[in-house]
């Protein structure tokens, strides 16, 4: 068992799998010789060739589209798209052919690949480099939406979406990538998709969250804990698509109110569908309106005021205060 951070516990996660399995290969821009943008397939081209480290033109179209030819014939594909911003390029090749083939072709054929994108502000990067779309792929039926909070279990939930028979979307949030080291256990260890895990135990209040707003959700619950004597439950998603409501139910029926923390736009975002769940689910334990904090309705602004639009603990804390008040 080594600390790894998340690049490190994703490359793991593709190297164990590439020697597992022989039918899994990695394409996208600059995975091979240059070890990809952020270094997570790095030494992976020169372990296995440029047959299953791919180099593929700057064409997001290209590397989904030929994934999907590679899934229908019984290969494992891992894409890369460096930048979630850019992979509305590829979009309809998710959407139109990836989440069908199944329904399709009734049963008999399947999409086993992976789409991996790093998402998410808090770098200073420039447009189209630091958006939180995960809503449009979480909308899909057919495809699964993964966004894991930490090292382990990034590399635990790509074992899993690598094995996975459906096409999974995989959102990894820059700012995690060398944030935290954590002990990554030397054997394989797979988690599986579609449980949300309970991060803190508490009574008050549940807060949720997923990605890189684990972090936050984790200090705004200390602060409240140290300042107002609050024990928060925190929830941590970890797959948006399919949803865990169970988890989230159970947690509210037992505290009465929530808060939910995402990095993408609050309008017809995913806290939505969380808010809808919970009135479902938990709707007699309810003792205050559900509240969402989250990216404002506007394109992602540039890196000079982006800490304005990414929730911080601060936002996330008052919001928490007026709904323990209410």
């Amino acid at each position: 068992m080594g600390k790894l951070n998340m690049v490190k516990a994703l490359n793991l996660a593709l190297l164990q799998e590439m020697e597992r399995d022989e039918d899994v290969l990695v394409i996208g821009e600059d995975v091979g010789v240059d070890g990809g943008v952020f270094r997570v397939t790095e030494d992976l081209h020169r372990k296995f060739g440029s047959k299953r480290v791919i180099d593929s033109p700057l064409a997001e179209a290209a590397i989904v589209g030929t994934a999907v030819g590679m899934a229908l014939y019984g290969l494992k594909p891992v894409c890369e798209i460096q930048f979630s911003g850019f992979a509305f390029q590829g979009f309809h090749q998710l959407e139109n052919h990836a989440a069908r083939y199944r329904q399709r072709s009734q049963g008999r054929f399947h999409c086993q690949m992976v789409v991996r994108m790093p998402y998410g502000g808090g770098v200073r990067a420039l447009e189209h480099h630091s958006e939180s779309e995960e809503q449009f792929y979480a909308h899909i039926p057919g495809i699964k939406m993964v966004i894991p909070s930490g090292p382990r279990n990034a590399r635990a939930l790509l074992v899993s979406a690598i094995r996975d028979p459906d096409p999974v979307v995989f959102f990894e949030a820059k700012a995690l990538y060398h944030a935290a080291r954590e002990d990554v256990p030397d054997e394989i260890e797979a988690l599986p998709i579609g449980r949300a895990h309970v991060d803190r135990q508490g009574g008050d209040l549940t807060l949720v969250a997923y990605g890189a707003m684990l972090r936050v959700a984790r200090e705004a619950a200390q602060i409240l804990h140290d300042e107002d004597g609050v024990e928060s439950e925190v929830i941590d998603l970890l797959t948006i698509s399919p949803l865990d409501r169970e988890t989230l139910a159970a947690s509210v029926n037992k505290t009465g109110r929530a808060v939910i923390v995402h990095e993408a736009l609050r309008s017809f975002g995913p806290g939505a569908e969380i808010a809808a769940s919970i009135m479902e689910g938990a709707f007699l334990s309810l003792e205050a309106p559900i509240r969402r904090v989250a990216a404002y309705d506007v394109p992602f602004v540039g890196f000079a005021r982006e800490k304005a639009n990414v929730p911080d603990v601060g936002r996330v804390v008052a919001a928490a205060r007026e709904t323990l008040a209410f």
